[in-house]
């Protein structure tokens, strides 16, 4: 035996690198963690700061588990303002990223997103007309409902327009998504041109995306919408990894590949009626969420889904949080921040998925 086979069976053996099932079991125990540490700072930090310890103190006692009331105002201020947001942010944060990720499974494609190929925006001219006109057929659920007619409707064009000889095209989905967003802003500047003051200025804040209105009355609007829509969205999980081996393959492992694309749509037009309904249009967050977490973990859906509404949930936060203290006491509009760092990402996206093609042609 050589000197050279001896050191090659002395060497330690090397680490297999962890499981994708490891990986993500890893990843869910950070993102809570993320989240149980998130929270009490985003409800302490702001205008009226409210130290940490007092966030969980007035948290324990509201919930019989003892701690201490803090003064009326901190108490207001938390459960009044702050909580509200919060709650409606890990909502609106958890849907946009579990839509993104069934909009990537269902139209099979790196790039869908309800907001890139126009489903916000389409959401979007629902609440706005609702708004406009003063509609009150349902209530405080009117806009709500507007919103997920015309998201559902959108949808529907998308992947009307975007299928040819039984798959998906990419280009004809960036580019329906192009037009339907430019028809959406066309409407929406129709609606502001017909609109009294204070209407305008509710449409300005769909526009521009913000959860600075949040209260607990939205809270319980877009609670069933959302709760419904993540509840059902993993029991498609494994149908959504058998369609990405093929539609054929799909089939003849029993999948209804149509239905299933029809059930599914019906609720990424609910998880993404129920964030556009309340806080306007919120882009990126659908594209980037699930990307980030497939690069981590893998492409299976059984982790994917779920991990994107935590994720989701995890980065709204964050970005709302960072939206409202960056240039206190003024507060950035949330939509444009998510936008700015999302763009950047998406740029990347295109550049990486063209390389991998071989081009468009």
């Amino acid at each position: 035996m050589t000197v050279l086979d001896k050191a090659v069976d002395q060497a330690p053996a090397a680490t297999p690198p962890p499981s994708r099932h490891t990986t993500a079991w890893l990843l869910t125990v950070g993102l809570v963690a993320a989240l149980l540490v998130l929270v009490p700072v985003a409800a302490g930090i702001g205008a009226y700061p409210v130290p940490i310890g007092d966030v969980l103190a007035s948290v324990q006692h509201r919930s019989g588990l003892g701690g201490a009331e803090s003064d009326r105002v901190a108490e207001s201020v938390l459960w009044s303002v702050r909580f509200p947001r919060i709650v409606l942010a890990l909502l609106i944060g958890a849907s946009l990223g579990c839509a993104g990720a069934l909009m990537q499974g269902v139209f099979g494609n790196p790039l869908a997103e309800p907001g890139v190929i126009g489903i916000s925006s389409g959401a979007a001219v629902g609440a706005v007309g609702a708004i406009a006109l003063g509609l009150e057929f349902f209530g405080t659920w009117t806009v709500s409902v507007c919103a997920f007619v015309a998201g559902l409707g959108t949808v529907l064009v998308v992947y009307a327009m975007s299928r040819e000889g039984g798959r998906t095209e990419v280009v004809t989905l960036i580019l329906t998504g192009i037009a339907l967003n430019a028809f959406a802003g066309a409407l929406i500047g129709l609606f502001l041109f017909f609109a009294d003051a204070a209407a305008i200025q509710q449409i300005t804040f769909w526009q521009l995306g913000s959860l600075a209105q949040a209260t607990w009355p939205k809270v319980l609007a877009v609670l069933p919408c959302a709760a419904l829509g993540l509840a059902v969205a993993p029991l498609y999980s494994r149908r959504l990894d058998l369609l990405a081996l093929g539609e054929r393959p799909a089939r003849h492992l029993g999948v209804d590949v149509e239905r299933m694309r029809i059930a599914l749509i019906v609720v990424i037009a609910l998880l993404t009626a129920a964030a556009v309904s309340v806080a306007g249009i919120i882009s990126f967050v659908g594209l980037v969420v699930p990307h980030l977490l497939r690069m981590a973990a893998g492409p299976g859906h059984r982790f994917l889904i779920p991990g994107s509404a935590l994720l989701g949930a995890v980065v709204l936060l964050a970005a709302d949080l960072a939206a409202r203290t960056i240039a206190a006491p003024a507060e950035l509009p949330l939509g444009v921040l998510t936008a700015l760092l999302g763009s950047p990402f998406f740029f990347w996206l295109l550049r990486r998925t063209r390389r991998r093609q071989g081009g468009w042609a």
